[in-house]
């Protein structure tokens, strides 16, 4: 199984130095990966209509005015910093951004970090963000679904044409292309549509804080997709974002936690599930207490699934 670090980039201190100390630590340790989340401006959670997915009162959302950095940007410093770790979204939000515009910060990323980038996405769920950067809400599964179809021509080789319902260009230049003309695309979501849009387009399932019985129910749908559309799951990889938290953890809300023998058990029950990829929001008091756990999970938990 391999593991990744979310980094820093939202919360009480999002700073340069917090970046850089946790991406070098997690290269330096043996991490495969690390990770950016996607958000950009939005009201007060109590007053939402939209329900946040992984809390029933909204209270598990960050208050309006929370810093939170650029999830590409950030990757995009972070590959300037690192050597080997893949860089990736989890998730962005594809209707937050114009098609060609993000597929131009993608392709930026992948070429500056020579192909290590992985493009997390999702269709999002707080309909106050999307009015408030004045992007469309409507049809957004539909919308996502184009835009990966705008990725995949403008990262082919020569020059792009695309004619959408809510996009198109003819013969357009589009330069740098993507390392071997592909980004990795990992779907996240929930729903029917997600478990759909992982058969058609993915190269993984990125599932968030569900249980070893949730994710592998999630798996089991985006394995009936593939089969009704003739797709090879065997070329899809399980993936899942966790909360990881030495001082304790609740399973059922995709939160590792507790002793060294209850993390290994906990991180096992995910890998007979059919996880193979794991990235973690580490909990600790203050960065050091992060980079604490960081180093302690490299060190005494990790080699047991090595």
């Amino acid at each position: 199984m391999k593991f990744g670090i979310h980094l820093p980039d939202a919360g009480r201190d999002p700073s340069r130095e917090a970046i850089i100390e946790t991406a070098i630590t997690a290269e330096s340790l043996g991490y495969s990966s690390v990770w950016s989340s996607d958000h950009i401006a939005w009201p007060d959670p109590a007053t939402l209509h939209s329900k946040y997915p992984y809390a029933d009162d909204n209270s598990g959302f960050p208050a309006a005015g929370s810093a939170w950095l650029d999830c590409i940007g950030t990757l995009q410093f972070v590959a300037g910093i690192t050597d080997r770790v893949l860089l990736g979204t989890t998730v962005l939000i594809l209707g937050y951004r114009g098609a060609v515009q993000q597929a131009k910060s993608w392709a930026t990323l992948d070429h500056l970090s020579h192909g290590r980038s992985i493009m997390g996405v999702g269709v999002g769920w707080m309909k106050e963000e999307f009015d408030a950067i004045g992007m469309p809400w409507d049809q957004r599964g539909d919308r996502a679904n184009e835009t990966l179809d705008i990725f995949k021509s403008l990262f082919a080789d020569g020059l792009s044409s695309y004619n959408g319902k809510w996009n198109s260009f003819d013969n357009i230049g589009f330069s740098p292309k993507p390392v071997n003309n592909h980004i990795p695309v990992w779907v996240g979501g929930h729903s029917n549509g997600a478990f759909k849009r992982t058969a058609r387009y993915g190269d993984a399932f990125h599932a968030a804080f569900g249980s070893p019985s949730l994710l592998a129910e999630q798996w089991a749908s985006v394995k009936s997709e593939c089969n009704k559309i003739g797709r090879d799951i065997s070329e899809l990889e399980l993936t899942s974002l966790f909360r990881l938290n030495f001082s304790g953890g609740n399973l059922e809300q995709g939160e590792i936690g507790g002793s060294n023998e209850e993390v290994i058990d906990q991180v096992g029950q995910y890998l007979e599930a059919g996880l193979e990829h794991a990235a973690f929001f580490v909990l600790g008091r203050g960065i050091e207490g992060r980079l604490e756990a960081i180093s302690r999970f490299a060190e005494e938990i990790a080699p047991h699934f090595a």
